[in-house]
């Protein structure tokens, strides 16, 4: 039973192997081996980490100090009142110059004007600009996808093409090879057609080169081994568009609104409590530390209400400043979204193009493959040399070839043009 699970999964792992790459996995695979993709989780916790720490604003906020001082003057009773004082039996001293205090200052935050949640709110749109900037960055890797998936496919069609041609050129040399032993044709002509064969294996070499090249960019692009590319079936395009660029504007406008928000909630009051308490001298039982200078605990709570005016003069120039922002933002709409539609038109015109063009291929092969067809017979009864023979032969194989290119580049345009529109 083990042995026919393990040769199971043993032929299961090699028909994946050779199982064809489709675009869309190679798409997928490349855009989860690009490196920038790692950024989007480095943003996303960047992001959480910012909102946290802005969230700590409502914890209660506490300071430790610790002074000593030396004044030049402090306070102390009148003279007429040091002596009234004595005569009465009582010492006083005034305050010593030095003065020193250890203590806490706590501070709650109760009302801020809705400036902790505004911040909260700003950090979170500017994480969404990282990560739509970082989309707008990784959609390019699927254009690079596309113009080595189709090369190679190009470069497998002509792979295909040169060997059909070979076998058409080893046909007419093994005919005249018949043809020399009965005195029908001359050596000359027999090595015309071995040195075009020979040709055309020479450039299958440069073919099967520029073809294991560019497989090992894909596979190293995309993370893993393409061995077979699979032609892509037609892509069904709209016209909506959905590119990663304009959800870059509007987070861009969500950051601005987000800004003005905080700008509001900074014109507001705030409200507070606190308690401060310290242990030194003087304390505030200041009449007690005229008389004595000796260290005391001492401790205060309380409310404060603040509002801070000196937003006012700002506001109006940061108000514009938001503004220019918008409209910059929309101007980049603006200039993207006709971009785009020249590239929309672009794309259309040249698949239009392509279309048109295929419709005579198969018409110009087929004459291309009779009149190639009529040469090898003429050939055969010494009518044409074999330079006429060989000029129809490449002009067949050319005929294919450029079948082969428009299919291929009408493809490649389909999805240039679902690029374009993200759609």
């Amino acid at each position: 039973m083990n042995r026919i699970y393990t040769i199971m999964m043993a032929i299961g792992l090699i028909a994946l192997a050779s199982r064809a790459q489709t675009l869309e996995e190679c798409q997928r695979a490349a855009e989860r081996n690009y490196p920038l993709i790692a950024q989007h989780d480095l943003i996303a916790r960047t992001t959480d980490l910012t909102v946290s720490n802005i969230q700590k604003g409502w914890l209660p906020q506490v300071t430790a100090t610790a002074q000593a001082t030396y004044q030049s003057a402090v306070t102390s009773w009148p003279d007429e009142m040091q002596s009234l004082m004595r005569q009465m039996g009582t010492e006083m001293k005034g305050l010593a110059r030095d003065q020193y205090r250890v203590g806490l200052d706590v501070q709650q935050t109760v009302y801020d004007g809705g400036t902790i949640g505004a911040q909260r709110e700003v950090a979170r749109r500017q994480g969404d600009v990282q990560q739509a900037q970082l989309d707008v960055d990784l959609y390019g890797v699927r254009r690079r996808v596309n113009e080595m998936y189709f090369a190679l496919l190009l470069l497998d069609d002509q792979l295909r093409l040169n060997s059909d041609l070979q076998e058409q050129l080893a046909a007419s040399e093994k005919k005249l090879t018949s043809m020399v032993k009965h005195g029908t044709a001359a050596q000359c002509d027999l090595n015309n057609v071995t040195a075009e064969r020979l040709n055309v294996v020479q450039q299958q070499t440069t073919l099967e080169s520029q073809h294991e090249v560019l497989r090992a960019m894909l596979s190293t692009f995309c993370g893993l081994e393409v061995t077979a590319p699979s032609k892509p079936r037609v892509p069904q395009t709209g016209q909506g568009n959905n590119r990663p660029e304009l959800r870059l504007i509007d987070t861009q406008l969500s950051l601005a609104d987000a800004q003005e928000r905080a700008l509001d909630a900074a014109l507001l009051p705030r409200l507070g409590v606190f308690a401060q308490g310290y242990y030194g001298y003087p304390g505030y039982n200041m009449f007690k530390d005229m008389m004595g200078h000796e260290w005391s605990w001492n401790g205060m709570v309380g409310a404060r209400l603040t509002w801070n005016i000196g937003a006012l003069y700002t506001r109006k120039n940061d108000k514009a400043k938001l503004q220019l922002q918008r409209e910059t933002a929309q101007r980049q709409r603006e200039t993207f979204l006709l971009n785009n539609r020249l590239d929309r038109m672009q794309q259309d015109a040249a698949i239009d193009r392509y279309r048109r063009l295929m419709a005579q291929d198969d018409k110009i092969i087929a004459l291309r493959q009779q009149v190639r067809k009529a040469a090898e017979s003429k050939l055969s009864h010494g009518i044409i040399d074999v330079n006429d023979l060989l000029r129809d032969i490449n002009s067949e194989n050319a005929a294919r070839v450029q079948q082969s290119i428009h299919e291929i580049e009408m493809l490649k345009g389909m999805y240039d043009l679902q690029y374009i529109t993200n759609d």
